[in-house]
């Protein structure tokens, strides 16, 4: 099963939230080369600088930092308060048509950033590095046209994956080959996908303020709704009358929740009174109880629904997350719902992952954090790795 959150703790103290690539556990021996070249290809069609970031956590030291080009990694050091500018920490990236190569060092866990025309602008704490957040008032780089990918690189293997948790900027696609030969690959938007993904949220009523613009009318971004509620440009309270009626529709039946695919027969039931939903096990034990959640924790799949790294709370916790997010709770009552057909029919419902869902080629994409429940996230893996790869897509 996928667990798509197990480096949160570590990464905690990189201030803004970074929702990281799937990681497991370790086999006994090292598989994979130590240095793995990642080759990044600009087919935007626009022309310009592209600046790429490696940046992340070391996880046989637990140490913030980043990486070179060559693979080096470079712990950061300083750092105070007010927050200082980082070291530059670029690395040249490919012009139009063109690819660039880094390598990631085994034992590496974090995102890959890249900007175009402009450098991103990072900066230190004492305790750790303040990443770029174009959804807070004041973030130098709201003005800047920018994306990035996330991985995990162990003795297990690459995962590696598009993101739109946050926000959908700069489509891309990721690939990875392993050591057979076979290469996978997942995040490519459909023919003119981005403009439709942009005029499709722009359209719905109330979503219109989600997308971001530059003065010289280039479209930068679309805020997850979420991170555009958190900026006052989207209405905090947009789910909650989906959410009330999904939570009440277990007041007078039962939920069944089986959050492991590859184990049936583990299942817990759930029952709501006032506002809390209760589950059991099969011997009738509590297990979980959850309050019923605001826009903001399902938006966040956080606050009232926490998903702990355990073996129950958390999930079940993300079950109930994807399927508010998708609108299947409160109508379809074994979770999680795997037919996408049944997805978004739910009025309000979540547009931002309905329409980027709608314009992937392959229908995948993390549109929001557990959005890899029942397997629809942009995610590749392999255990024995040879290289990647993230090509930026036309627009």
């Amino acid at each position: 099963m996928v667990v798509r959150t197990r480096l949160l703790a570590v990464v905690a103290a990189l201030i803004t939230a970074v929702p990281t690539a799937l990681v497991a556990a370790a086999p006994a021996q090292a598989i994979g080369p130590p240095l793995l070249p990642v080759t990044v290809t600009n087919n935007t069609g626009r022309a310009g600088s592209v600046h790429l970031y490696v940046l992340g956590v070391q996880l046989s030291s637990g140490r913030l930092g980043y990486v070179n080009q060559a693979g080096t990694f470079v712990p950061w050091t300083g750092g105070q308060i007010p927050p200082s500018p980082a070291p530059d920490a670029s690395i040249p990236g490919p012009a139009n048509g063109a690819s660039t190569t880094v390598r990631f060092p085994r034992g590496f866990s974090g995102r890959v950033y890249f900007s175009l025309g402009e450098k991103l602008k990072f900066f230190l704490t004492p305790n750790g590095l303040v990443q770029p957040a174009p959804w807070a008032p004041g973030d130098p780089n709201r003005d800047i046209l920018f994306d990035w990918s996330e991985f995990t690189y162990n003795d297990a293997g690459l995962w590696l994956n598009s993101s739109q948790v946050d926000m959908f900027s700069v489509p891309h696609a990721v690939t990875v080959t392993g050591a057979n030969g076979a290469t996978k690959r997942t995040g490519d938007v459909v023919t003119g996908g981005r403009n439709a993904i942009i005029n499709g949220i722009r359209s719905q009523s109330g979503w219109a303020n989600t997308v971001h613009s530059r003065s010289d009318g280039t479209v930068l971004r679309v805020l997850a709704p979420g991170k555009a509620a958190g900026a006052g440009l989207f209405s905090p309270t947009y789910l909650d009358s989906y959410i009330a009626s999904a939570w009440n529709a277990y007041t007078t039946r039962t939920l069944t929740v089986v959050p492991f695919g590859d184990r049936p027969d583990i299942r817990y039931n759930g029952r709501t009174s006032g506002t809390v939903m209760t589950f059991t096990n099969g011997a009738g034990q509590v297990v979980a109880s959850f309050n019923r959640p605001s826009s903001a924790s399902v938006w966040g799949c956080d606050g009232d629904l926490p998903a702990p790294n355990d073996q129950v709370v958390g999930p079940i916790s993300r079950t109930l997350c994807a399927a508010l997010n998708r609108g299947t709770l409160g109508t379809i009552h074994t979770q999680p719902s795997t037919n996408a057909a049944e997805f978004y029919r739910n009025n309000p419902t979540n547009h931002y992952a309905r329409i980027i869902h709608a314009n992937m080629r392959d229908g995948k994409a993390y549109a929001f954090a557990f959005d890899d429940v029942g397997a629809f996230e942009s995610l590749v893996h392999d255990g024995d790795p040879r290289s990647a790869g993230l090509i930026l897509s036309p627009f």
